[in-house]
């Protein structure tokens, strides 16, 4: 089957995503953000630099098996968004600025679209 547009558009946002994670790990500077990622999953005995780095990686995985249409690529995106989702969320609640917003409103248009769109994963090749 055809790979739907928006898949790709997705998948190659998750790709420049990373790309800039990997390029903010090798230049990260502490003082820059006030909440790390490594702060956002609750993990903050990591460092800030591994965490962007294994968040890069799963997320290139990840955009590799959506877009490629496989099963495994459509659940980790569904478990990514619900996920980040929800982390956006509870930050949107509970900070005073709103950076987070767009995170949330994005995450819930990806798992809105995914859904949609999930005969293209599922379908077997005749």
């Amino acid at each position: 089957m055809k790979r739907p547009l928006g898949v790709s558009i997705i998948g190659y946002f998750y790709i420049f995503g990373s790309i800039v994670l990997l390029f903010t790990a090798i230049f990260y500077q502490a003082g820059a953000d006030t909440i790390g990622i490594s702060e956002r999953f609750g993990v903050s005995v990591l460092p800030e630099r591994i965490m962007r780095v294994l968040v890069a990686f799963f997320s290139l995985l990840m955009a590799y098996g959506y877009m490629r249409l496989k099963k495994w690529g459509f659940w980790l995106l569904i478990t990514y968004s619900v996920l980040f989702g929800f982390i956006s969320f509870i930050l949107l609640t509970n900070e005073p600025q709103q950076p987070f917003i767009g995170n949330f409103v994005f995450s819930v248009i990806v798992l809105i679209y995914t859904i949609y769109v999930k005969e293209a994963f599922f379908k077997t090749a005749t």
